[in-house]
């Protein structure tokens, strides 16, 4: 894996202090943290948000802080809900739809680069990234 000349984030982070981004209608994003190598993200989906169907090369664990989604990874979906968790292998396509109200805590590795208004690497799968 090449390195991603991300620079690290400060320390310590305080939601109430930190903004969101709206990502698409009914959904906003506040990246919490990272480096080149890991991001923690949390995810609020209001009820009927769509979390894209997409791929990406980065790793992915998700924990459902709460509400509850509709789970789509490499056309298996589940429904999950507070306390759940799922993980994504790289380049395995998957999105969710928000059923009730709720937020994610992602964690990608290496970081979302595209989350920082780089440009995405858009290697595919069998070519080193």
């Amino acid at each position: 894996m090449k390195d991603l000349n991300i620079k690290p984030t400060k320390g310590f982070f305080i939601g109430a202090e930190e903004e969101w981004e709206e990502v698409a209608p009914g959904l906003t994003r506040q990246v919490m943290g990272y480096d080149g190598q890991i991001m923690l993200v949390k995810a609020k989906f209001d009820t009927g948000a769509v979390g894209q169907t997409h791929r990406h090369y980065h790793s992915q664990v998700t924990y459902v802080e709460s509400g509850e989604f509709e789970m789509t990874i490499d056309g298996e979906t589940r429904i999950l809900r507070q306390g759940d968790s799922f993980y994504v292998l790289p380049w395995l396509w998957h999105g969710c739809v928000c059923t009730k109200p709720g937020i994610l805590v992602d964690v990608f590795s290496p970081s979302r680069e595209d989350f920082l208004g780089m440009e995405l690497r858009q290697s595919e799968p069998d070519q080193e990234i």
